[in-house]
């Protein structure tokens, strides 16, 4: 059985994502507006206003009640959305750690931008960095189709019986936020019947008044360790279940992103770029070109930040000749950019060959073709032996 074609129509990636989260029939919404994700806000506002959605909006005056708000109705039993950036997810930060903890499964939009410290009203992927360990399954999605289609499924994942884990689905601020782009609206009973199996799965813990269930209890020694240990091994049955959801929402809706993952002509590649966000697809386009010139590179998109898809990289570049990682944010305690450094944890399971790291698309400053033929004109000829750079900063090399 397969998915009816959806309506296409022209939008911009914030009413994208509000018209996903619609569609899966969140009960209590709550979010604070914040540059560049208020249009999210507005939209779904709009909705609930026009009688198209019906959920509980629950006003607030910042986003640290937004996320306890919803933190309360989740364990309660609700299905609930939110979405947010930069400055509004670092004011979360205590009540993300609380979400996490308590294991409710909250479908959260992070609409990717710099963070405070230095004020700056612009993309960048810092800020999901910032909460990179805390406790959440984290995606990162290319363009509005894959925005739109990746919502959905993570409501499958957090609401699995056997996760239940808050989700972040990322998309890169002003880059996709403001971006209007054509893209395949599901139809509503075709989104419903996708998450029609949660329903036979067996209910999640509430908390009932009256009733002895206990949710966010506090922790102590054993107690605490063994509910990190099962926080834990969820977020690692998480990888497989991402990669399951994936194909099954492919079957059926015919669209699929490779799951925790996404090969780009890797197959026979020497050598591989990887990269994230919406900076892929300029990738695979520098990819097509360099191959018309007879040049075997590869791209990754990695789509699971958290957790790590260290199975899947393995698979995908064991035996490659050298690997260049485009970060769009900074690592400080290391020199690489934070997905490099991660990649170069799995060096030797890959063959350890040479991993350059590149930073690039801070605080607005595009990711551009040129830029990205560059970092494999210098992978491909580190693959051939050649002396390289371990880290470049590819806009201050520019100035």
């Amino acid at each position: 059985m397969k998915a009816k074609k959806g309506k296409v129509s022209v939008m911009t990636g914030n009413v994208v994502a509000a018209n996903a989260a619609r569609l899966c029939r969140p009960e209590v919404v709550s979010c604070y507006p914040i540059t560049p994700q208020s249009e999210v806000a507005e939209t779904i506002s709009g909705f609930v206003a026009d009688g198209l959605l019906d959920a509980e909006i629950v006003e607030v005056e910042g986003e640290n009640s937004a996320m306890n708000v919803l933190l309360a109705a989740s364990v309660a039993g609700a299905r609930t959305f939110t979405a947010t950036s930069s400055y509004g997810l670092v004011y979360m930060y205590d009540a993300i750690l609380q979400a996490s903890g308590y294991r409710v499964p909250v479908v959260m939009v992070n609409v990717n931008r710099e963070t405070p410290g230095i004020h700056a009203v612009s993309s960048g992927q810092q800020d999901m960095i910032s909460t990179r360990d805390s406790g959440w399954v984290q995606i990162i999605v290319e363009n509005n189709q894959e925005i739109i289609d990746q919502i959905i499924m993570s409501y499958r994942l957090a609401e699995d019986y056997d996760i239940q884990l808050p989700v972040m689905v990322n998309y890169d601020g002003y880059y996709l936020s403001y971006l209007s782009e054509a893209v395949e609206m599901p139809e509503q009973e075709d989104v419903d019947a996708f998450l029609a199996p949660l329903k036979k799965q067996p209910q999640r813990p509430r908390l009932i008044p009256g009733a002895s269930t206990g949710a966010g209890t506090h922790g102590m020694e054993m107690g605490y360790v063994e509910a990190r240990y099962k926080h834990w091994t969820a977020m690692d049955r998480a990888k497989q279940k991402v990669d399951e959801i994936d194909k099954e929402f492919g079957k059926y809706f015919g669209r699929s992103y490779g799951g925790q993952i996404e090969e780009y002509r890797t197959a026979d590649a020497d050598f591989v770029i990887l990269a994230s966000g919406s900076a892929a697809g300029t990738a695979k386009t520098v990819v097509d070109a360099k191959r018309a010139d007879g040049i075997k590179v590869g791209l990754v998109k990695q789509r699971l930040f958290r957790p790590f898809p260290e199975e899947r990289l393995i698979q995908a570049l064991k035996g490659k000749k050298a690997v260049g990682v485009i970060d769009r944010s900074v690592g400080f305690g290391w020199k690489y950019g934070p997905m490099c450094a991660e990649l170069k944890a799995i060096a030797p399971a890959i063959g350890a060959p040479p991993i350059l790291s590149y930073i690039d698309g801070l605080a607005n400053l595009d990711i551009t073709i040129p830029h990205i033929s560059r970092v494999v004109d210098e992978v491909g000829a580190a693959a051939k032996g050649k002396a390289y750079q371990d880290v470049t900063w590819i806009p201050m090399e520019e100035v």
